[in-house]
């Protein structure tokens, strides 16, 4: 697997808000977590998740600085931008480690404080 990109894609999936297109990069019995929230179990519950999330918000947007490929681990580091629903844009750094099975994602852990997505204005 091209690890840039196969991410660009991966990317490509979540900043076009496209929650079906993202759960077909991972795998029936998946392990995700998003930064400190209950990890979840399942494409069709990570893909709900999503799209809830999805909701939450107006847009994103990741910019990848660096990746490694450890054998079928894939990590990143990055800064995503959101825009919340009151037009207001925030920018954090994230870390996602993602363990594959060949193309598909097994593993997907986001490390991100999400904290000022949701703060007070």
């Amino acid at each position: 697997m091209e690890s840039g990109i196969w991410l660009s894609d991966l990317f490509g999936a979540i900043d076009a808000k496209d929650a079906s297109r993202f759960a077909s990069f991972l795998t029936e019995d998946v392990q995700f977590q998003f930064g400190n929230m209950t990890p979840i179990s399942g494409r069709a519950a990570v893909q709900a998740a999503v799209e809830s999330f999805f909701q939450s918000i107006s847009s994103l947007r990741h910019t990848v600085h660096e990746h490694w490929t450890q054998g079928a681990t894939v990590i990143c580091r990055g800064t995503v931008t959101y825009r919340r629903l009151d037009g207001k844009q925030v920018s954090v750094p994230f870390a996602n480690i993602t363990k594959c099975t060949g193309e598909q994602v097994n593993d997907y852990r986001i490390f991100v404080d999400a904290s000022p997505l949701y703060a007070s204005a």
